[in-house]
């Protein structure tokens, strides 16, 4: 399978469209909603759209973006997009980081060049890694998605083919968080033998869309209010799980047409699911949020990304063994407090081949994003006896 050289180039008329689009959004009308608690805010989404058609520079977000190393391959008839970043220092291991959603590979762009290259950074040069970042298929540049039943169990199968077959790697790292902490742990159950070890910030059971969260009696001394706030999640804060995983087409007509919509939908959860205390800008820059949003409209993506959670419950996982641990591949939590969901660590060192359990008192769901530094250094720390 051969891998091309890629550049994003988002074409001028889709980014005038774009804008002519945002100018004459008919938004809804708000109000006794200061607080998010019906959803995203009319005035703040105003300033937000505002700035994406008078302030946001799209070309100076590409030209970062093209920074780094990209390329292009297909893998079973689907495309793949992913950065490569070869590690500088003298073994690189590579680790394949994957993304969640509502995510795209942006998000790993802060930690990309600490892990490639350490001794730039102010650390050692010895705990460098070859970085490859992929959008998850139906994400971003992977695409278009024609294929159905791809979930995060199917994803696992391709990145053995994108860093066996592809980049000839014969060993490899995982990490990830949202969907890609459940690809990389998948990575740690079916090919636990080809891996270094599996580091992850988001925790739940691979059959998570099937049932089976644990029992509040887990949760120990230091996880206080943790299973209350897993909750209050599952309550509060998952009705977009439930459209996607249901209908998922339905919308995606909808935020496919209205990048204000779209916008709407994916800002109301950076904010939600972040350590940002209400105020989303102060974990992402406006930039940032339109980075995003701009990626997900100009792949035309919304669709396929919500399409995942279909597959994931109708493409149900199925255990490629029956041995305990579930996740055999030696694996290291970074639990950030803010987190949506919160795990206790008694069920963890039943499910993984835990190793390394390291709790922070600040960030959430977007760790890349929110606590780079942190995230790099245990990362760092977890794979430094294993390489």
């Amino acid at each position: 399978m051969a891998q091309e050289p890629f550049t994003v180039a988002i074409p001028d008329e889709t980014l005038r469209d774009l804008k002519e689009r945002l100018k004459r959004t008919r938004f809804a009308p708000d109000f006794a909603n200061d607080g998010w608690q019906y959803g995203t805010n009319l005035d703040y989404l105003k300033r937000l759209v505002e700035y994406w058609i008078d302030g946001y520079d799209w070309r100076r977000a590409e030209r970062e973006i093209n920074s780094f190393h990209h390329y292009t391959t297909r893998i079973e008839g689907i495309p793949i997009h992913f950065i490569h970043e070869p590690g500088k220092g003298p073994r690189p291991i590579p680790i394949i980081m994957s993304h969640g959603w509502p995510w795209t590979f942006y998000d790993f762009h802060k930690v990309i060049r600490p892990l490639a290259d350490p001794a730039a950074f102010g650390g050692d040069p010895a705990d460098a890694f070859d970085v490859v970042v992929p959008s998850l298929p139906g994400y971003g540049f992977s695409t278009p998605l024609t294929t159905t039943g791809i979930n995060y169990w199917r994803t696992a199968d391709l990145w053995v083919a994108l860093m066996r077959d592809v980049l000839g790697y014969k060993k490899f790292a995982a990490q990830g968080g949202d969907w890609g902490a459940l690809v990389s742990a998948q990575l740690g159950h079916k090919y636990a033998e080809l891996l270094y070890g599996v580091h992850i910030h988001l925790m739940v059971p691979l059959t998570a869309f099937l049932g089976g969260m644990p029992d509040r009696s887990l949760y120990g001394p230091g996880e206080e209010g943790w299973y209350q706030r897993t909750a209050t999640f599952f309550t509060e804060g998952s009705g977009y799980s439930a459209i996607q995983l249901t209908r998922p087409q339905t919308i995606a007509f909808a935020l496919n047409d209205s990048p204000a919509g779209l916008c709407s939908w994916i800002v109301e959860k950076r904010r939600a699911w972040s350590d940002c205390g209400g105020d989303v800008e102060s974990r992402f820059t406006r930039d940032e949020l339109l980075t995003t949003m701009t990626l997900y409209w100009a792949t035309q993506s919304y669709g396929t990304s919500a399409r995942y959670y279909y597959e994931a419950i109708h493409n149900p996982w199925k255990p490629s063994h029956d041995r305990q641990p579930v996740v055999e591949a030696p694996t290291a939590a970074a639990v950030f407090t803010k987190e949506i969901i919160l795990m206790p660590r008694r069920w963890a060192e039943g499910y993984y081949n835990l190793k390394r359990w390291t709790v922070f008192n600040s960030g959430g769901h977007f760790a890349p994003m929110e606590e780079p530094a942190k995230l790099v250094e245990d990362i760092r720390a977890f794979f430094r006896p294993l390489r």
